[in-house]
């Protein structure tokens, strides 16, 4: 994925934290939520929590804790957890600013000689 392509993330406001889930699109989360038979494991888009420490969406993710999550959901387990956060979040669609950086790394560093 180009670092300037468009994604989805369900943003979750809990009582101690924000939490936020990363998801595939919004038709798919769509499709989830009306049908229990699909696979979370093709909604969600990296199997991983994150947590922004009352920042609220755009705060710096770092991932969640068994505590956090266990402190806010009752249940340490990942699937519970992410299950809740799709259900009682907030989809939100974003879109990365691009990466910039040396497009040649072989001619050396750029600066002045």
């Amino acid at each position: 994925m180009r670092a300037n392509d468009p994604s989805n993330k369900v943003f979750y406001k809990g009582k101690s934290d924000d939490f936020i889930v990363f998801v595939e699109d919004a038709a798919t989360l769509k499709n989830w939520k009306n049908d229990s038979s699909v696979p979370l494991s093709d909604v969600v888009n990296g199997w991983k929590i994150f947590v922004t420490h009352k920042h609220g969406s755009q705060g710096v993710l770092d991932g969640a804790s068994k505590a956090s999550l266990e402190n806010e959901f009752g249940t340490s387990r990942e699937e519970d957890c992410v299950e809740k956060i799709l259900r009682g979040g907030e989809l939100q669609g974003y879109t990365q600013r691009e990466r910039g950086g040396d497009t040649n790394v072989q001619n050396g560093p750029l600066g002045a000689h």
